[in-house]
Parts: C-alpha cells; structure tokens; sequence
C-alpha cells in the first residue's frame, strides 16, 4: 500500500477536462515538434503558452530567434542542445539538465544540436505578468545532478519548479508554477496535491496510465490532459511498463495575451512597439545588430 504520508489523500481529485493527441509539426529550421500548448485547438492554458516536444537532427534547429514577454523552460530527454544568446552566454543543455530563461524585455538566441543524432525535450512557454514582461533577461540553470530527486512505493519524481514527495526545487518562478517529472512503476499510485487557484495539465512521455480517477480510460505518450478543478492529482499505472509523465501547473495571470510569433504582450500596441523596438535594435534589442551565433556563422543561416 502506497504510504499515505507521503500520497497525500485527496478529497476532490481533478477530472480530465480535454484531452488531445499532440502530433508532429515542423518548427524552426528542420525541426520537428509535437505542439500541444499553442496550437490552434488550444492557443493558451493562463499562464502557459506553449508546450513543445521537440526532436532535432543536425543540421536542423531552432537558430538566431527573439522572445520578449515570457519565460522558456527547456527541460532535455535525450541528446544536447548548445545555446547561444547575444550576450555573450553559451552552455550545452545534456539530457536531463534544465534551462529556465526569463527573456523579459528582450533575449536574441539560438539554440542548436550539440551532438550527433536525434537530440530530444520539453520546452515550455510560461507567460509573464504585464509588470513583470518588460524585466532583464534572466537564467537558471541546473544539471541533471543538481535537480532535486526521489523514489517512494514506485513513484520517482524529479522535481523541475515546486514540490512533490517531500523535496522541493531552488527555481525561482516569478509567474508561481509547478512542474514535477513522474515515473510510475507498474501498480503504482500517485496523489499530488495542486493549488486549487492553479490550472494544471498532464503530458505523457512514455508509456499509458489513468489519470482522474480509477473508472478512466487509460491514456497513452504524447497526450496531453487538461486538468478540472480540484485539489490534485490522482494517477495510476496499470500496464506492465513504466509510466512516465509531467505535470505542470501554475497560477492564472487573468490577463488579455497578444501574441506575435516570438513576442507576448497584453495589447496590440505594445506588440507594435516591440516589433519596432526589434527592427530598430533599441529598448533591449540594442546588441541584436551586430550579433549572429557561432552556430549561424557556421552553417550560414
């Protein structure tokens, strides 16, 4: 029996509202992703903007790109991917490892395979308040090593934001959110509490499980689950593999969303200004002009 210490019991389990099969598009430059958050079924779940699945191949990738008015939260599954930002900041993102940028009032990037083969992740858009959207470029970052982990009754959670089974993350999330990392062993059974304020979603990496409550259906990889009210959630695996999943929740921001492409306001004007802003290389964008990424120069994107 799980120990209930720790699968804390919950009194309103939320129910699976909608769910949808995420399937594979191209994005970037020969990439390939799975869009599930963003698509034209689902252009927003506040605060989030975009989930993506992403597989990559060299030569293909995601080159020189600008956000402004949100956080990308790149979170690998297999492979590496070098980014590049023109501030002069470079790393490689391994399998496992976590990148949390806040583009704030403006980021120039890339980000590109950095080994041979398919090279695969998570990246998740999280939408920033209006009084946060015009901050300075920020990032955290953890290896896989760093990230807090731990395994009880057959449930292991890596905890990316938040807590879950008693460990918590150091991410800062200036937008509150949650995102838990589960694997389930064949007859496991999680319950995980979520703020009630929150909205929150299931997206299946591997495997199948039953989500909501024992009576559902059980649903398969590249899924994902929007979640009802309630105060957490209820998962089990009945199949005879690992079940693997995230959840992510996070607070509502309640306000109007104006997106254009890679930049995310809360009214047309300020996406005029920002495009302005990007085009003329001022109010943020000013290091834009004379930057490309080693990775441009090198295949001459």
């Amino acid at each position: 029996m799980p120990n209930q210490d720790i699968c804390s019991h919950l009194k309103e389990p939320r129910l699976v509202a909608r769910k949808f099969l995420a399937r594979p598009q191209h994005e970037g430059v020969g990439a390939v992703v799975r869009r599930s958050i963003g698509r034209f079924e689902l252009k927003n779940f506040d605060p989030f903007l975009v989930l993506d699945e992403f597989s990559v191949t060299a030569p293909a990738g995601f080159p020189d790109h600008p956000h402004r008015g949100f956080e990308t939260v790149t979170y690998m599954l297999q492979g590496a991917i070098t980014h590049e930002d023109f501030e002069g900041r470079k790393g490689t993102i391994e399998a496992g490892d976590l990148q949390w940028m806040t583009a704030g009032r403006g980021i120039v990037h890339s980000e590109m395979p950095a080994a041979q083969g398919t090279q695969k992740g998570l990246q998740l858009w999280i939408n920033l308040s209006s009084k946060h959207k015009m901050i300075e470029p920020r990032y955290q970052e953890m290896l896989s090593k760093d990230i807090a982990e731990t395994m009880i009754d057959g449930i292991k959670v890596r905890v990316i934001a938040g807590e879950a089974l008693g460990i918590k993350s150091p991410i800062y999330t200036r937008t509150p959110t949650m995102y838990l990392d589960f694997s389930l062993k064949p007859g496991a059974h999680l319950q995980q509490p979520i703020p009630k304020s929150w909205n929150a979603f299931v997206y299946i990496l591997e495997g199948e499980g039953v989500f909501g409550n024992q009576k559902s259906q059980p649903v398969n990889s590249h899924h994902i689950l929007l979640l009802g009210s309630g105060d957490g959630l209820e998962a089990c695996n009945k199949s005879s593999k690992v079940l693997r999943f995230i959840l992510v929740g996070g607070e509502p921001l309640g306000e109007p969303v104006v997106q254009y492409g890679p930049f995310v306001m809360n009214t047309q004007e300020e996406i005029d200004q920002t495009i302005d802003d990007y085009e003329n290389y001022t109010n943020g964008f000013e290091k834009a002009r004379h930057w490309r990424s080693e990775s441009a120069l090198s295949l001459d994107y």
